[in-house]
């Protein structure tokens, strides 16, 4: 058998399901986007443009995703770094796998039981109780887009220490003790070695927690309220609620396409640091 015959042999079975779970339920969904609304609800065959027409009318829930994703990433990406900074280069061994764990332990349970503790602490008994006492009273924090912010960034940063951890586990520490013995400042060696060897953890642990975000609808629910929405709970709307199939496919499309351009400038911001196999394998 020749090689590229084996090298199809082996790639069909993955092929075929990629083609079956990603490439064929995005077809359908392209599909839909051109068709109509049925006077009972969902999908009437035709080819009409106008779903991607309406699109305007999602504007609030894109503006809104379009916003908080980015700032719950950044809000995470500045959180998450010190942490796996710390358990990577500070913590002794013996101590370092307990914390990983720790780290983990929020995975455990369920992300709505979580965000449910979230109504509790951002609600009129939690935090704005204790600023009342101190008095900053009629505080607001639940059903705000603070409030989704403050669930996205405890939801999603395991997600954004992780690779972070792995880039700087890696890291070789006699780069540091070099730097160190030339007489360059901690904070230099920080900047011009630490951080640009750490880049494809930043860069993997960004991706995987803005992609999550673009489609989440569970927290924006929950900690806002219906008065913070994003796509994902204007896809759950027309799709359940109003029954509206094509539009819903043509929001759907929309997001995809915002997404397909945030991984074109992921895939050039990997390349110009230097992402390598191993690192790519985190996504």
């Amino acid at each position: 058998m020749t090689r590229s015959r084996a090298r199809a042999l082996l790639l069909t079975p993955a092929g075929l399901w990629y083609a079956a779970m990603l490439l064929m339920p995005l077809a359908v969904v392209l599909i839909f986007s051109f068709g109509e609304r049925s006077q009972i609800g969902g999908y009437a065959p035709g080819f009409t443009l106008e779903q991607y027409a309406n699109l305007p009318a999602r504007f609030a829930a894109f503006r809104n995703t379009l916003t908080l994703a980015p700032l719950g990433t950044l809000a995470s990406l500045l959180i998450a770094y010190p942490l796996a900074y710390y358990l990577a280069v500070k913590v002794s061994p013996k101590w370092k796998t307990m914390l990983l764990v720790l780290v983990i332990v929020p995975f455990w349970t369920s992300i709505l039981i979580r965000s449910y503790a979230w109504i509790f602490l951002l609600g009129g008994k939690g935090i704005p109780a204790l600023l009342a006492m101190a008095g900053l009273e009629d505080v607001r924090l639940l059903n705000t887009p603070f409030a989704v912010l403050v669930g996205i960034v405890y939801g999603y940063l395991p997600l954004m220490v992780f690779p972070i951890y792995v880039a700087l586990e890696k890291l070789d520490k006699r780069l540091l003790e070099a730097a160190a013995d030339l007489g360059t400042p901690p904070w230099r060696a920080f900047v011009q070695i630490t951080l640009p060897l750490s880049m494809p953890g930043v860069l993997t642990g960004s991706m995987l927690v803005f992609i999550l975000l673009m489609g989440e609808f569970l927290i924006p629910s929950i900690l806002g309220g219906g008065k913070v929405f994003f796509v994902g709970n204007a896809l759950v709307d027309l799709f359940l609620q109003s029954r509206n199939w094509p539009f819903g496919s043509a929001v759907a499309v929309g997001l995809v396409v915002v997404m397909l351009v945030v991984v074109g400038l992921y895939t050039r911001a990997a390349k110009r640091f230097g992402v390598g196999r191993d690192d790519a394998a985190l996504m």
